[in-house]
């Protein structure tokens, strides 16, 4: 195991026809941290370091590449590649739950149900970015966070930039849900492509329920709020909005 992940206890979990690796890591209540592209990089472990050390206990899947590897152009391309051939996630259709969302479900079910509390996190990110927003489809998940939601991927058309990865149904139940007082953390960079214009319509479905954290530009390379550009503050907010939300009489 990468010294990145020193400390971290490597499991697995299978549910809904599907195995993947996990790192976890910590004790308190449970957060389900998604990696990026191109995996659980040594900035996604730091990441998820910050909030285990804020008290919580924190699992992080393995969906691709190399657990602890450093980024590079051709690791990016690999990573890119495999999830655009991988039958777990819906790439480019629309109005679409990725298939990922039932096992990651799952996930976040079990670990509540060792862990207890009101409820569990997730944090998303990039291609998983909008993988939180499926979870609430669970009223175990009470503290979603989509970091740059880039799926699916915001090429060829407006509808495919607005579409937030979600059935139909799945729609339904998340607007009900944020109706009902579930509020929704969302984070990017205000010049970031990949995110399309996934914003407007999140505040379209979910109202007052969602927190836009919208951050200026830099760069035309600025994507990865919480890991490669790390905002800081943006990373407060995160750990603040978990405590907030899983810290709750429950």
């Amino acid at each position: 195991m990468s010294d990145v992940l020193h400390g971290w206890e490597r499991g697995s979990f299978t549910a809904a026809g599907i195995t993947r690796d996990t790192y976890r890591r910590g004790s308190g209540p449970g957060v389900v941290v998604v990696h990026e592209i191109p995996g659980i990089t040594p900035k996604v472990a730091q990441f998820a370091n910050d909030v285990v050390d804020a008290g919580f206990t924190v699992v992080m899947p393995s969906l691709v590449g190399t657990p602890g590897k450093d980024v590079s152009g051709p690791y990016l391309a690999s990573s890119m590649a495999k999830v655009c051939i991988a039958k777990e996630f819906t790439h480019w259709a629309l109005d679409s739950t990725s298939p990922i969302i039932g096992w990651l479900r799952a996930l976040a079910r079990s670990l509540h149900l060792e862990v207890g509390g009101p409820g569990v996190g997730a944090v998303g990110m990039c291609f998983s970015g909008g993988f939180a927003l499926a979870m609430m489809v669970d009223d175990v998940m009470v503290a979603p966070v989509l970091s740059q939601p880039s799926l699916p991927f915001a090429i060829g058309g407006a509808a495919r930039r607005a579409d937030l990865n979600l059935s139909p149904d799945d729609r339904l139940v998340v607007a009900e849900r944020a109706a009902a007082g579930c509020q929704v953390l969302g984070l990017r960079f205000t010049g970031d492509k990949l995110v399309g214009t996934r914003f407007d319509t999140l505040r379209e479905l979910l109202g007052d329920a969602f927190i836009a954290v919208e951050l200026p530009s830099s760069s035309p390379r600025d994507h990865s709020v919480l890991t490669e550009q790390r905002d800081e503050a943006s990373v407060r907010r995160v750990i603040d909005f978990l405590g907030e939300r899983l810290r709750r009489p429950g």
